[in-house]
């Protein structure tokens, strides 16, 4: 079930805007995110979908820079537009070779607008990222402000210098904290007072269908089999290294990618006959891609850029019924580890061997789909949601509370 019990609803008077007149709804919700809505359906879309059932949502993304010829005045804008879940994505327009210091100034002075227009009071900030900070920490809240650490991002490639430092001034300013993970967890609840694991969760009614077998794609449609496939994005935390070797000792073997090519050259991406590179797809389209597939894959890298992070791939595969191969990623083998279905290899014949495993699983589906299924039924977006808001709620209850009260650990 998507529901949990204690959950706030709607009427909640600690998460409700008391507007003039006696109208009572939902306090508005501003989310800062370093993802852009239309990238790659994930955590942020998933939580702020669902939160736009109910209030006001308003995702800020990271600029769009244009040129003069784009925009001959070179003002800055703000482009408001609504998505299909009622989510109102607000994208910041900046003249292209604008300094940081003008860019920050240009963002406040836009979101200030954004507050004024939309007669936005009192709003509940949510953060996805530490460099909305600068341009956003004037906006004076009594609700609660929320840091949502689904990555560390400051061990990204090409991350900038000032994250970790913005990410301290971010955590003594948030009144709770959500990590991605557990082992993100294990890292942030030394550094703030009240901080909660989330790991990744699933929409299982959408995933579903690709075990009933969907219409294939017809760019995977003329693919042979055994196909096996990953889809996610492609940057520095697949490791291209094994998925070499793997074309190479299994030529056989259809090795299917879906996703944008993101931060790395795509000419350095290995290249082999049974390697298909099927680029970007919209979210809707990954059932049908997926359900095209004989087993999921997870080839990322060991590297600083995946030491914390809990794929949303493991529970989506396992929704659409396929099997999955994972290198040794820390959160997967500590959730997924044991289960019937889910293989765990590092060098490239290991990997050989849990594939070949799990061809043998994916002809067998009676034998670990009942397991899958009890793990997923803990695992709904609908239901992490619920269970955030209600923390979310309570750090809105101690927020006026003396500062002795809520003692907080951060960086010696």
């Amino acid at each position: 079930m998507d529901g949990w019990k204690g959950a706030p609803t709607l009427s909640s008077p600690l998460l409700r805007h008391e507007a003039s007149g006696g109208d009572h709804r939902p306090a508005d919700l501003i989310c800062f995110s370093h993802l852009r809505w239309d990238f790659v359906f994930q955590r942020p879309q998933h939580l702020m979908s669902r939160a736009a059932r109910g209030r006001r949502i308003f995702f800020w993304e990271e600029p769009e820079w244009v040129t003069p010829a784009e925009r001959a005045d070179g003002v800055p804008d703000l482009r408001l537009q609504t998505t299909q879940h009622g989510v109102t994505v607000a994208t910041p327009l900046l003249r292209s070779g604008m300094d940081e210091s003008s860019a920050i100034q240009a963002q406040r002075c836009l979101l200030d607008r954004l507050l004024r227009t939309e007669k936005i009071t009192d709003p509940v900030l949510w953060y996805y990222t530490p460099q909305a900070l600068p341009f956003s920490n004037h906006v004076v809240t009594q609700r609660p402000i929320v840091y949502d650490c689904m990555d560390e991002l400051s061990a990204f490639l090409g991350a900038d210098p000032s994250l970790p430092g913005r990410e301290r001034a971010l955590l003594d300013r948030a009144d709770v904290v959500f990590t991605g993970g557990f082992s993100l967890y294990e890292v942030k609840r030394h550094q703030h007072g009240n901080v909660y694991p989330f790991p990744s969760g699933v929409d299982v009614a959408h995933f579903r269908p690709a075990r009933r077998g969907l219409p294939e794609p017809a760019d995977q449609r003329s693919i042979p089999h055994p196909r096996v496939g990953f889809y996610g994005v492609i940057d520095e935390r697949l490791d291209t290294g094994l998925l070499a070797q793997l074309a190479a000792l299994r030529p056989d073997w259809q090795i299917v990618l879906v996703g944008p090519v993101v931060k790395v050259d795509p000419n350095t991406l290995p290249k082999a006959a049974n390697l298909h590179y099927l680029g970007g797809k919209n979210y809707t389209e990954l059932p049908a891609y997926l359900g095209g597939w004989d087993v999921a894959l997870m080839p990322f890298a060991r590297n600083d850029a995946t030491r914390f992070i809990s794929p949303t791939k493991t529970p989506e595969y396992l929704a659409g019924g396929k099997p999955v191969v994972s290198t040794p990623i820390t959160d997967v083998v500590r959730h997924y580890g044991r289960a019937k279905a889910v293989r765990i290899a590092e060098s490239a014949p290991d990997f050989v061997a849990a594939i070949e495993d799990a061809l043998r699983l994916s002809r067998e589906p009676q034998a670990w789909l009942a397991e899958a299924d009890e793990m997923l039924s803990a695992a709904s977006w609908s239901g992490i949601w619920s269970r955030m808001m209600a923390l979310v709620e309570r750090a809105g209850a101690e927020k006026g509370r003396p500062a002795g009260d809520q003692a907080r650990v951060h960086w010696a």
